[in-house]
């Protein structure tokens, strides 16, 4: 009996821990919410670099996802080429991280 409530405490807590947890990664979802598919693609160049590119390039860089969460909220120009990202008023500062956190993940 004591193994069967120990089972369920431990079941408990873990639903209720995925419940009020945020997700820790964004997703296609939020990156299609916030208009960054218009421009980006997970896996290949459109107006803006493919995900893996960007993932690829800032890998091992300790400061990316910093760097990368500014540039997601207020743009940036010259690194991947003439065209701008301009920038995104719409991201909130932990949507733009969660969003960069993803991108970094596309390898």
């Amino acid at each position: 009996m004591k193994s069967v409530s120990v089972f369920a405490c431990a079941f408990s807590l873990t639903a209720l821990t995925a419940l009020s947890a945020p997700p820790a990664f964004a997703d296609t979802d939020l990156a299609t919410k916030k208009n960054c598919m218009a421009c980006h693609a997970i896996d290949k160049k459109q107006v803006g670099p493919s995900y893996k590119d960007v993932a690829t390039k800032y890998a091992g860089q300790k400061d990316a996802v910093e760097k990368l969460t500014q540039k997601v909220m207020k743009g940036g120009a010259g690194v991947w080429g003439a065209i701008p990202m301009p920038a995104n008023p719409q991201v909130s500062d932990v949507e733009a991280q969660q969003l960069v956190e993803w991108i970094m993940s596309q390898k």
